[in-house]
């Protein structure tokens, strides 16, 4: 489920991935994710985010760059079974995509990491 927020409280999020135009945030107690992106901050289960991945890695954007239309370089991500739409300019695509491989890869390292350390104390 997706929820957004207008006062974040954050003092019990933990910084998962960060670039200058967004975040991720972690949080244990609720058992969700939070994106901060676009001006706002939603709040994602676990199965919703990986659908907001697959959605901006579909999105082609060098054909996007590549088209000689007259169309408007703007994109709309829906996320279904998610209450929440992107609308979002290919420069804010490019920007979400890195929000997400980055979150992504530290969710990947933390779980080699915590894989490895069992192992070793086991």
């Amino acid at each position: 489920m997706v929820t957004t927020l207008i006062d974040p409280q954050t003092s019990t999020w933990v910084d998962v991935f960060s670039t200058k135009q967004g975040a991720v945030y972690q949080s244990d107690a609720e058992r969700c994710w939070y994106v901060d992106f676009a001006g706002k901050v939603a709040k994602f289960d676990y199965r919703c985010l990986l659908k907001l991945k697959k959605a901006v890695y579909n999105v082609d954007i060098e054909a996007k760059l590549l088209e000689t239309s007259k169309d408007p370089d703007v994109e709309i991500i829906f996320i279904c079974a998610c209450d929440h739409t992107y609308i979002l300019t290919l420069m804010q695509i490019i920007a979400l995509k890195e929000l997400m491989e980055g979150t992504f890869v530290m969710l990947q390292l933390n779980s080699i990491l915590q894989d490895r350390l069992y192992r070793i104390a086991v």
